[in-house]
């Protein structure tokens, strides 16, 4: 069980500097090679003050699963808020996504390490970006801004759109330079996704998602072969 929160400003921002060091040390060493010292050594802090704050290493992991997973729900939220249609919600919120990804590479280290170190802060990591795409499509879709499609069949292939695409670009880079490299899962970072990719991998998404033009629905297209 993780310690109690503080109740100052000054142990606040502690446990920030806590969440900020581990985010850099399970990122860079991987869970089992992290340990407390390395946070507190990053963070600025005696091992002491650690346990103020949590009771294992574990427990921070744990929090820095939902602290990434907050953190990047409220950055693609807020690129969305001020979009007029679900396409361009989507555009927005991919790109405040790969942005985000781009500054904090460990929401991808650190939340694929949990598959083994904390199975169920992944699914909870992954329940809640989904649910809020399911509430999202299916709207979008009671609307007519999309197509008729299941919307929680949509919301995870968008999610694994998402995160393929981000691996591949911002995670692993883009060196066009090298033999191979179009299939090469281990090209140096670049820390964006170049344009031209992001245009192709919104033009495949709205190929998916955009809603038949009126009169040009599959019935149509259906009755016309037996005309």
């Amino acid at each position: 069980m993780t310690a109690a929160m503080p109740r100052t400003a000054r142990g606040v921002e502690t446990r920030r500097r806590l969440l900020e060091a581990a985010e850099v040390v399970f990122a860079r060493n991987g869970y089992a090679d992290a340990s407390i010292s390395r946070i507190t050594d990053a963070a600025g802090v005696g091992q002491g003050t650690f346990y103020l704050y949590f009771d294992t290493k574990l427990d921070i992991f744990n929090e820095l699963v939902e602290d990434l997973n907050r953190r990047v729900r409220q950055a693609m939220s807020a690129a969305s808020a001020s979009t007029t249609d679900r396409i361009e919600s989507e555009r927005a919120g991919f790109r405040a996504f790969f942005k985000f990804t781009a500054e904090h590479p460990a929401l991808y280290r650190v939340v694929r390490e949990a598959e083994f170190v904390s199975p169920g802060a992944l699914r909870l990591h992954y329940t809640r970006i989904v649910e809020g795409y399911i509430a999202g499509l299916t709207a979008a879709g009671e609307a007519g801004e999309i197509s008729d499609i299941d919307p929680t069949v949509a919301a995870w292939a968008l999610m694994g759109i998402g995160e393929m695409i981000g691996m591949r670009w911002v995670l692993w880079g883009d060196s066009a330079t090298d033999a191979g490299a179009d299939s090469d899962p281990l090209a140096s970072g670049t820390s964006e996704v170049p344009e031209h990719v992001f245009d192709e991998m919104m033009r495949f998404i709205e190929g998916a998602l955009r809603a038949p033009a009126p009169g040009n629905g599959t019935n149509q297209g259906k009755d016309s072969r037996h005309e």
